[in-house]
């Protein structure tokens, strides 16, 4: 395991999402990881009525966490590729306002109030609160175009988390607010989108990545935007 020793030690981790094949890597991680003394996993799976479609589901499972808090790390590994069977748009001419606002309560507005209910549950001392997002969700990085609400709804989400962290680190300066590119990982999710695609990683490699690079984030003002080799990407 990595030092994870700037954290409290033993530390808790919680981690949302938990049965997707990069969220069950992370409950694997900690699994193994001797410090980590305590792991909450929320799923549709792990929670029963847990919907990142339903505010007060989410409020609800904060609330059952509350319980064995305060957490030192977070991880909100939820987000969707995918959206009621459509995947990502290539074309203006494919722009569907159902998928759109789908796309966005799914990838941005879910994860806000996720944001909301769960960071008040962190340490008050050095912590992390690290949400996936995708390299795709740069504006600066786009060069190919195409994938209208995927790179939209990850660029807004990456837009709140830099305006939260802003926020949090006025109470807790040491807490490092994360938007992590897990880079193209081995999954149902992401088979139909992997041609070709050279550096194929499996679940738990990157999550190792990315594990590796948060322990290696200095204290800053605001939230960071990295990959799983723990290189900064441009907002």
């Amino acid at each position: 395991m990595i030092d994870t020793t700037f954290l409290a030690v033993p530390y808790k981790a919680l981690v949302i999402g938990a049965s997707g094949a990069i969220g069950q890597a992370f409950v694997d991680y900690f699994e193994r990881d001797l410090n980590c003394k305590y792991l909450g996993s929320i799923s549709r799976t792990h929670t029963p009525g847990f919907d990142l479609s339903d505010a007060s589901s989410i409020e609800q499972a904060a609330l059952h966490s509350k319980l064995n808090g305060p957490y030192d790390i977070i991880i909100d590994a939820t987000g969707a590729l995918t959206i009621d069977g459509r995947g990502p748009e290539k074309s203006l001419n494919a722009l569907n306002q159902d998928v759109l606002m789908r796309a966005f309560l799914v990838n941005t507005v879910g994860p806000a109030l996720v944001l909301k209910h769960f960071a008040p549950l962190l340490s008050g001392g050095p912590a992390i609160y690290a949400k996936l997002s995708a390299r795709v969700g740069s504006i600066s990085d786009n060069k190919k175009g195409g994938w209208y609400g995927y790179r939209a709804s990850k660029a807004a989400m990456n837009m709140i988390l830099q305006t939260a962290a802003l926020e949090l680190q006025r109470r807790n300066p040491t807490l490092r607010v994360v938007a992590l590119q897990p880079g193209t990982v081995k999954s149902k999710l992401s088979d139909p989108f992997s041609a070709g695609v050279e550096n194929l990683l499996s679940a738990e490699q990157s999550v190792a990545g990315m594990m590796a690079a948060l322990m290696h984030l200095e204290i800053k003002s605001g939230a960071y935007f990295v990959d799983y080799q723990g290189n900064e990407i441009s907002w």
